[in-house]
């Protein structure tokens, strides 16, 4: 089951809700620190383009210009983002509480939260290859929807009562969309044309040829698909299909460990 706690040192974060350290027996959210975090991520991010490649950002050459373009430009200055660095429970020391390269395993967050509409949307999701296809997408996914669709009043894990939390991906990262839908996301359309990437980056845009005299001749399109779950697919039913699969993913890795 998710515990929280407020966070001490939040100089940084400039959320629109409590920023909450998110934990359970297995992974520790904690809300992403440059100064401690940056560099963790660089590294286990830097030979792996393949990460940034459904995104329209990234990748990245150094810590600093992750913290200057990303940190400071996307997550900082909005009320409606945080990014949470992910600490692996499992792998980490007892005796050492700062992060390594040993138990940093991604990043993940909030962003677009709209608190007049009481909604947000998970997003900023970058899992560092070693910790791919463990128990650690589905907890971080699963904590952060417990934060935001748990009722105040939640005996175990009280949350912040939002009515909507959303997911984004891009059409073809098949991954992500399942995921989502792991996790009790159900799909609600497709936005055509919805950004415009880089083609030189890496990145994978709709293989859809664009029109003659395209003010972006250099850009590719890309189609989003959209999930969603509400308060209402959460509280019937979907909570509890949220914590069996947080919980199944676990019992899958003792299996193959043991």
């Amino acid at each position: 089951m998710a515990s929280s706690m407020v966070v001490g040192d939040l100089h940084s974060v400039n959320f629109q809700f409590p920023a909450r350290e998110l934990q359970n027996d297995r992974i520790r959210l904690v809300p992403f620190a440059t100064t401690r975090h940056a560099e963790l991520f660089f590294q286990g991010s830097v030979n792996h383009p393949e990460l940034y490649r459904y995104l329209p950002y990234g990748p990245y050459e150094s810590a600093t210009e992750f913290v200057e373009t990303f940190i400071n430009n996307r997550i900082h200055p909005t009320p409606g983002n945080i990014l949470y660095a992910i600490i692996d429970k499992t792998r980490s020391h007892p005796d050492s509480p700062s992060p390594s390269q040993a138990d940093f395993a991604g990043v993940i967050g909030y962003l677009n939260t709209d608190m007049s509409n009481l909604k947000t949307e998970i997003g900023f999701i970058k899992i560092l290859p070693p910790f791919q296809c463990t128990h650690v997408t589905t907890n971080a996914v699963g904590l952060l929807l417990q934060y935001a669709l748990n009722r105040p009043s939640h005996l175990h894990a009280p949350g912040l009562g939002l009515r909507r939390v959303q997911w984004q991906a891009n059409v073809l990262n098949l991954k992500s969309i399942r995921v989502a839908e792991r996790m009790g996301f159900m799909r609600e359309g497709i936005l055509r044309w919805d950004r415009a990437l880089p083609a030189d980056r890496g990145k994978v845009g709709n293989g859809a040829p664009l029109r003659e005299g395209d003010p972006e001749p250099g850009k590719m399109g890309r189609h989003t698909v959209i999930l969603a779950i509400c308060w209402d697919d959460w509280e019937n039913g979907g909570e509890e299909g949220a914590l069996c699969v947080m919980a199944r993913q676990e019992r899958q890795k003792q299996s193959i460990l043991a």
